[in-house]
């Protein structure tokens, strides 16, 4: 359904908050906005079909934006609200975005934004900004009447970068549809989870991601509540889920790691029993990690598989995967194949790149070389993960094929010693990559982020080497390992180890010269 409906049957019903500081909008609220919001749009000659942009931190002006978008057939493009001025001019170039609303969160970034993309209609929250609209301002002159020529909008979102520079993913849906229209997502989140209009829903990471967004976004479709964390705590979470009675969320591995090394007086203070369904995804999340959140929240815990292209989908519940630890599920979306470098389809067991077929049709916007490295000579299509299928159909992935490191020949990938080595007690995060080495082409190295830097040396790193050698093949141990305060992660949770791996490649390359 469309909010619409819930602001005329339950109008003060809170369809979304922001923790920790209490920002909210009623169904009614978005309803008025969301008029307003279009018919501004129509104002400023935007008309449906144009594209429009958002670059905010988690805040209720997301969902205004978007669904006066929503209710103007237009194209709207979340921006990562981390990103620097050139990133998110690049993303505002390749999309031809007509209009971008920021907020005082870019700071130093929004001089270099302005011009860097000139001739775009610029707004922002907040305070004022020479270069900028005053975006409640200009809200606030409309009329809360629906707009004459209503049509639903479309998202068209940007991939992550982790692996290189942002791709666009061209929208398939068509904004020439009713404002109504779009039902399949709520419908499959409603099917997942359980979720329903008497749901309360966390969301506990950032809104221009794609999973986040969505999800948030199909919850008001159904009529339920969305409570939105502003940022991530793993305290503040679990104190969430006990002042709102959240039923159900979406989490990425990395939350359950930090969940989990909160001491366990902080964990168990805190009433989580009115969980009823949660779901993760984004990473491959290590066996000893998710058996720990199912022992402590129960076989509520199901995961999913998929990427913001939208090609396929596998899913699995938590009894399934206690029986199959590691699994990622089975395919609800598209048929899986496991194919080998030549383009051969391999048997079950066998490792392989992960290609789904009969999903939904993507395209990478403005890049036919990149879309066409996705397909093989079947036409079917691929995120570039490399992974195999039990005898049952069940997935298990392996790691990124652009992540394998090759040392001495042998195909060693990251996922696995990661996954052991944070379950380390005194490992908070950690990134394995390949290094040059001038015997065996790469190494392994393991960047390492500990709960105590100050533990941080060679007795550490020596305790770390010999706690990988109790799980891992000799091949697999690091053979440096670093200390780092913080490692590059998106709020979302995924590395950017590209941009590590670069580093250690430039160094080695200058230690040569």
């Amino acid at each position: 359904m469309h909010p619409r409906v819930f602001a005329l049957s339950c109008p003060g019903k809170t369809a979304l908050v922001f923790e920790p500081s209490g920002r909210s909008r009623t169904y009614a609220d978005l309803e008025v906005i969301a008029n307003k919001g279009a018919r501004l749009f129509r104002q400023l000659g935007i008309s449906r079909g144009d594209k429009v942009a958002f670059c905010l931190e988690n805040c209720p002006e997301v969902y205004d934006f978007c669904w006066a978008a929503q209710r103007a057939g237009l194209y709207y493009v979340p921006v990562s609200s981390r990103l620097t001025a050139d990133e998110i001019a690049y993303i505002l170039k390749d999309s031809c975005a007509r209009l971008l609303l920021t907020s005082d969160y870019l700071a130093s970034e929004l001089d270099g934004v302005a011009n860097a993309y000139p001739g775009v209609h610029l707004f922002k929250t907040g305070q004022d900004h020479a270069a900028y609209s005053n975006w409640d301002e200009a809200l606030s002159k409309m009329d809360a009447a629906p707009i004459g020529d209503e049509s639903g909008g479309a998202v068209m979102f940007y991939s992550s970068g982790t692996t290189g520079r942002q791709k666009g993913i061209a929208p398939t849906r068509s904004v020439d549809a009713p404002a109504v229209a779009d039902e399949a997502f709520p419908k499959l989140v409603s099917r997942l989870v359980g979720a329903s209009e008497d749901s309360i829903y966390l969301c506990p990471a950032p809104l221009y991601h794609a999973a986040p967004f969505s999800w948030t976004m199909s919850i008001q479709r159904l009529g339920a509540t969305a409570v939105v964390m502003e940022r991530f705590d793993p305290e503040l979470l679990l104190s969430l889920v006990q002042k709102h009675g959240v039923t159900c969320a979406q989490f990425v591995p990395t939350h359950f790691v930090r969940i989990l090394k909160l001491p366990e007086k902080t964990r168990f203070v805190y009433d989580v029993s009115s969980l009823k369904a949660v779901i993760h995804a984004a990473a491959p999340c290590p066996v000893p990690v998710k058996r720990a959140m199912i022992e402590w929240w129960g076989p509520i815990v199901h995961e999913y598989y998929a990427g913001s292209e939208g090609n396929g989908m596998t899913f699995v519940r938590a009894e399934e995967w206690l029986d199959r630890p590691g699994t990622v599920g089975r395919a609800v979306l598209g048929k899986i194949h496991i194919c080998d470098d030549e383009g051969k389809e391999l048997g079950a067991g066998e490792e392989g790149t992960v290609f789904f077929e009969g999903g939904n049709e993507f395209t990478y916007h403005n890049d036919p070389e990149k879309t066409a490295e996705s397909r093989n000579r079947f036409g079917w299509s691929t995120l570039g993960d490399v992974g195999r299928l039990d005898e049952g159909g069940y997935l298990y992935l392996t790691d990124r094929k652009s992540f394998m490191i090759i040392s001495g020949g042998v195909n060693i990938y990251p996922q696995e010693i990661e996954n052991h080595l944070v379950t380390h007690p005194d490992v908070l995060d950690v990134a394995v990559i390949g290094g040059p080495d001038p015997d065996m082409g790469e190494k392994v190295i393991a960047v390492v982020q500990l709960k105590d830097s100050a533990k941080a040396g060679p007795e550490m790193a020596s305790e770390l080497s010999q706690f990988a050698r109790e799980k891992l093949s000799g091949v697999k141990i690091p053979r440096q390992i670093d200390f780092v305060d913080a490692l590059p992660r998106a709020a979302t949770g995924k590395l950017y180890k590209r941009s590590l791996r670069d580093t250690y490649w430039q160094q080695g390359e200058a230690r040569a010269d």
